[in-house]
């Protein structure tokens, strides 16, 4: 039976008449249909070449900056860079993007703009032994000019890395909107790359051969270890150069107009004074933040401290622990390092297994208990590598240490691979989907997580060196840490992390 018109209208407020007409006039906004899940596929495809840097930093840089001269338990300190530029270049580049108003659209010319700067970076940290030889580095235990020169290149590296993600991961946010599968499925594409580049950059770390392909990047200052590095910088340049190509002319971003940033301008907490700084309005943004989201940046602060200490000594971890030897003291430690290239390559080829299923395990079992068991997960892959360690120690009558403790070693790196996806992509679904309604650009809510990453990072990088100084110089204690904080976010993240999607909340005003 039709039900009439009044009762249809019954209890709703009548709008005033002159607001309907006005309502009825203005035209509707185009609806966005909903992008490909291949040209996501290609967009995400950016984070390989990131990626393929990053794995050469992360395997050998570490055991570089030793063999430069700088003691062990100051190594961290060089890594502080990173955290301290993320702390305030990720947010700020996501913000600036945010309200980018370029005719080649908002994220894309920070994309295109970090990858130049880490072609850049990788240049000066591989030419830094040549640097310091133009400066005046003769032999010596330490070379200042080239630790000067590796610095300043490392710092570029870590701003230009920065200054790229946070614009990737928020223009695969503005390519899904609100469907949080498909965000949930984009930013498994971005975890599928970064394995990917993973997987390549550990494999280049490992080889020792490079130099001989190159030969043109040895030296009278770099040495066969220095131009494998160098060599491999130069395969990066490669990668990066392809794989920006690919997703800066997938993306097919339209310039952000002026009804587009009156709007943007008028919703969220920065509404009431637009101008207002920068980092009033970041730091700002956390009164409106719900319970859900302040646990979601807790588990992840708390997932980072249990991080950071492996990726700054994982193969620092293998030559010294595992195969006993020290930076420039004989063949042992280099081997050491390129086993544990070895074995990251293989933790990201789990890393792209476990990317491909992420969306069903979250389906079924829910984000935040997923995320809690990879990092329970992890905090036992910790305590495995402390065990080997002790066992390696009771048994280190040999040059070389035994093959059980060797492939011990490998499969803990390998089994790490799944709780590392699960951090590449989990957070930043969870942390996109909570605060859209709260009016920020996803610019500025990828540096608003990026916060919780890299606060811990500094405490980190601060606290590691002179930690296992404390306790005997070696990478142990330092693990312990992680295998602590680690379990505990992994426990908040099961018990508090709701396992549905969140209702959409009021838009703050």
């Amino acid at each position: 039976m039709a039900v009439p018109e009044a009762e249809r209208h019954r209890g709703r407020p009548r709008a005033p008449p002159q607001a309907a007409a006005a309502a009825m006039a203005r035209p509707r906004p185009p609806v966005k249909s909903r992008v490909p899940l291949r040209r996501l596929l290609r967009v995400a495809s950016v984070a390989c070449g990131i990626q393929f840097g990053w794995a050469l930093q992360l395997s050998l840089l570490t055991p570089y900056v030793q063999e430069l001269g700088i003691p062990h338990a100051w190594a961290s300190i060089i890594w502080l860079c990173g955290p301290l530029s993320g702390l305030l270049v990720q947010p700020l580049v996501g913000h600036m993007s945010d309200r980018c108003t370029s005719r080649f659209g908002r994220r894309r010319p920070f994309i295109v703009a970090g990858a130049l700067s880490i072609t850049v970076a990788v240049l000066i940290i591989g030419y830094s032994a040549d640097i310091g030889w133009w400066l005046g580095d003769r032999g010596g235990a330490t070379k200042p000019g080239a630790v000067g020169a590796f610095v300043f290149g490392f710092w570029i590296l870590d701003v230009a890395n920065n200054m790229t993600q946070g614009p990737c991961r928020a223009l695969l946010a503005d390519l899904t909107g609100q469907d949080h599968r498909r965000t949930r499925v984009a930013n498994a594409y971005f975890s599928l790359f970064m394995a990917v580049g993973n997987v390549l950059g550990f494999a280049a770390g490992s080889y020792s051969g490079w130099y001989k392909i190159f030969p043109f990047t040895m030296t009278s200052a770099c040495n066969a270890d220095c131009a494998n590095l160098k060599s491999a910088f130069f395969i990066d340049i490669a990668f990066i150069a392809i794989t920006t190509c690919i997703s800066v002319a997938a993306a097919q971003e339209l310039p952000l107009g002026s009804t587009d940033r009156s709007s943007s301008a008028a919703d969220g907490p920065e509404s009431s004074n637009t101008q207002e700084a920068f980092m009033w309005e970041l730091f700002g943004t956390f009164r409106y933040f719900s319970g859900s989201v302040w646990i979601i940046l807790l588990v992840t602060a708390l997932t980072w401290i249990g991080w950071f200490p492996f990726l700054l000594f994982d193969t620092d971890w293998m030559g010294r622990e595992i195969y006993g030897g020290k930076p420039n003291e004989g063949w042992t430690y280099n081997e050491g390092v390129r086993m544990g290239a070895l074995g990251l390559m293989l933790q990201s080829v789990v890393l792209g297994i476990t990317s491909v299923l992420m969306e069903k395990l979250c389906r079924k079992f829910g984000a935040g208990f997923v995320w809690g068991i990879s990092d329970i997960l992890m905090a036992l892959c910790f305590l495995g590598m402390l065990v080997v360690t002790y066992v390696n120690s009771m048994d280190s009558g040999g040059t070389s240490p035994a093959d059980g403790i060797v492939i011990a070693a490998i499969v803990i790196f390998a089994v790490l691979g799944v709780p590392l996806a699960i951090t590449y992509s989990v957070p930043y679904a969870l942390i996109s989907t909570r605060i859209e309604s709260l009016g920020l650009g996803q610019g500025l809510s990828m540096g608003v997580l990026n916060l919780a990453i890299v606060i811990p990072q500094v405490v980190v990088s601060l606290g590691s060196g002179p930690w296992d100084q404390l306790f005997g110089g070696g990478n142990s204690p330092a693990f312990a840490v992680a295998a602590i904080s680690a379990f505990t976010a992994g426990l908040i993240a099961i018990l508090a992390i709701p396992r549905s999607s969140p209702q959409k909340p009021r838009t703050v005003i």
